[in-house]
């Protein structure tokens, strides 16, 4: 895998470190492994979901977590009797395992479901008021007559 020099950017830019870090951040989850599949999905303007096929698991062998801007989405799948099954082909993995998701400032976790083998993750920008775009509106300054005496 190629690393990328941002030392470049450090020179020309202030308060930019953590974009800098997430970028390196993603680049290093390109080798991981891609498992569990997973889609991401624009569902309205400030709407997300992520689509994940965690096929095996129940809803209680999974686990999200948001902390700041990141969600974390694990699977641990609980001991079970296959040990007495012989399987001639096994397709379905049903492995442990984590999925780390870097979210844009504001995004936030509404809500999740599992149906047929799919996890969906909702996700919604809620931008603060003070954040928002605004008009400010501008005020002129008429001329006063100058007094002379």
């Amino acid at each position: 895998m190629r690393t990328f020099d941002y030392s470049p950017y450090y020179r020309a830019t202030v308060g930019f470190d953590r974009v800098f870090d997430l970028l390196d951040s993603v680049a290093g989850q390109g080798n991981a492994n891609g498992y569990p599949p997973y889609n991401i999905e624009k569902a309205g303007e400030n709407a997300y979901k992520i689509v994940m096929a965690v096929a095996g698991f129940s809803d209680s062998e999974l686990n999200l977590t948001q902390k700041e801007n990141e969600l974390l989405v694990t699977g641990k799948a609980a001991p079970s009797a296959d040990g007495e099954k012989q399987f001639l082909y096994r397709g379905i993995a049903g492995r442990d395992f984590e999925r780390r998701f870097q979210l844009a400032d504001h995004v936030k976790v509404t809500g999740a479901k599992l149906a047929n083998g799919l996890l969906t993750i909702e996700l919604q920008r809620e931008i603060p008021e003070e954040k928002k775009a605004r008009a400010i509106s501008i005020t002129s300054e008429t001329a006063k007559p100058v007094l002379t005496n």
